[in-house]
C-alpha cells in the first residue's frame, strides 16, 4: 500500500517492490536484459520527440477505495494536465487477483494512449496487458509490478530490497531485538507485498536478528475490516507477540486501531508502511512509534510522465533511456524497465507534522 508513504518512504520500495515480485512469472531473456516489453519489440526511442498533446491516460489501481491509491492516482491525473493530456482513474472495489481484467478490456476498447496499473496479481493481468501493447497502448506498472513481459516500465516507490530490510531494522529497534513478530500483508498475490516480505525474511537471517521470530504472515486483502480482524486473530493466537509489521497502508491503520483500543497498547509494536495523515493520531497517542513511506503523490506524478514519454516515443522501456518528469527532473530507466522514485522516509513524533498526505 502503503500500500505508500518515504518519500518517503519513498514507502522505496523496496517497497519495491519489485524484485521478487514476479514470483512464478516467466520471461524471456531479452526482456530481462533490456527492460520492459516495448524494448524488445523493435521500437526505437527518440529522446528529442516532443510529448504529444491530448494523450489519454487511465490509472487502474488495486482498488478505487484505497486511500493510498487515491493519493497516487490524483497526483498522476494532475500531472497529465501539465503536459496537455487527460487522465482518469477506474478500477474495482476489491483487490482480488482477477478484479482488474474487465477494466483492462474496457480501456483497450476505448483506445487509451496509456494504461497505468498497480497490479493485484502479476500474471492474472498479463493477457489483456499484452493485448494492449499489441495495439500500441503504452503500459506502465506502478506501486505493484506486473510480469515484466506485460508492461513497458515499472515505477517503483523505492528499492524493494531497501524497503523490506528497513522494515525489519525498524521493528528490531522497537522491540529491542527480541520477541515474536508477525506480518500483516495485503493480498497473497500482491507483487510489492511479496517482494518486500521476501527481503524481510532474508534480513531476519542475519545474526543480529537471531532473537526475533517471525511466527506468521497474515493477509487482510487491503480491506480495513478484514485487516482489523486479522490483527485480532494474530494476538489471540500469539498472546506473547511483540510486534506487527504491516507493509500496506490499509493494514497498518487497521492494526494500529485495534491495538489502540486494546490491552496490548504499549506492549505490541506496530510499524510498516502508512501515510502521515492516517497515522498521525496513533503516533501522537503512542500506539505507533515509527513507520515508513515515500511520497505517494510523487509516485503517481512520475508514473504519469513515464506514460507520456512512452506514448510519445521518447522512450521504449530499455535500460539506460532517460526522460524528463516535470518537477521531479530527469529519470533514467534501470534494469528490467524499472524506474525508482527514491528511498523511504521514517516517520515518528519528531517529523510527522511536517508531512500532510
Amino acid at each position: 500500500m502503503i500500500k505508500r508513504p518515504l518519500a518517503a518512504v519513498a514507502l522505496t520500495a523496496a517497497l519495491a517492490v519489485g524484485a521478487a515480485a514476479c514470483g512464478g512469472t516467466t520471461k524471456n531473456s531479452s526482456a530481462s536484459d533490456n527492460g520492459g516489453a516495448a524494448a524488445t519489440s523493435g521500437a526505437k526511442a527518440n529522446p528529442n520527440a516532443p510529448l504529444k498533446k491530448g494523450l489519454k491516460l487511465a490509472f487502474l489501481p488495486k482498488q478505487v477505495n484505497n486511500p493510498y491509491e487515491t493519493i497516487v492516482d490524483k497526483a498522476g491525473i494532475a500531472g497529465a494536465k501539465e503536459f496537455g493530456g487527460t487522465a482518469k482513474e477506474v478500477g474495482p472495489s476489491d483487490a482480488s487477483a482477477s478484479s482488474q481484467i474487465s477494466y483492462l478490456n474496457t480501456l483497450i476498447q476505448q483506445r487509451q494512449d496509456a494504461i497505468l496499473i498497480a497490479a493485484n496479481d502479476p500474471n492474472a493481468v498479463c493477457g489483456p496487458l499484452k493485448q494492449a501493447m499489441s495495439r500500441k497502448i503504452a503500459v506502465v506498472a506502478y506501486d505493484s509490478d506486473a510480469a515484466k513481459e506485460c508492461r513497458d516500465v515499472f515505477i517503483n516507490q523505492a528499492s524493494s530490497e531497501e524497503i523490506g530490510r528497513s522494515e525489519i531494522k525498524v521493528m528490531s529497534d522497537l522491540i529491542g531485538g527480541k520477541g515474536k513478530i508477525a506480518i500483516l500483508s495485503a493480498t497473497a498475490n500482491a507483487t510489492n507485498q511479496n517482494t518486500w516480505i521476501s527481503f524481510m525474511k532474508e534480513e531476519l537471517k542475519k545474526p543480529e536478528y537471531s532473537g526475533i521470530q517471525l511466527v506468521k504472515v497474515a493477509y487482510g486483502d487491503d480491506d480495513d475490516q478484514k485487516s482489523f480482524q486479522q490483527t485480532q486473530g494474530l494476538l489471540q493466537a500469539y498472546p506473547d507477540l511483540k510486534g506487527i509489521i504491516a507493509p500496506t497502508t490499509v493494514g497498518i491503520a487497521a492494526a494500529a486501531r485495534y491495538i489502540d483500543s486494546s490491552k496490548y497498547k504499549g506492549k505490541v509494536a506496530v510499524s510498516g508502511l502508512g501515510t502521515p495523515n492516517q497515522m498521525r493520531k496513533f503516533v501522537k497517542d503512542g500506539t505507533v512509534k515509527k513507520f515508513e513511506l515515500w511520497d505517494p503523490a510523487n509516485l503517481g506524478y512520475l508514473a504519469s510522465y513515464a506514460a507520456a514519454a512512452l506514448a510519445s516515443g521518447q522512450i521504449t522501456g530499455a535500460q539506460g533511456e532517460s526522460f524528463k518528469a516535470g518537477k521531479l527532473g530527469s529519470r533514467t530507466i534501470g534494469k528490467d524497465g524499472e524506474v525508482i522514485l527514491g528511498p523511504p522516509t521514517v516517520f515518528d513524533s519528531s517529523n510527522i507534522d511536517n508531512y500532510h498526505f
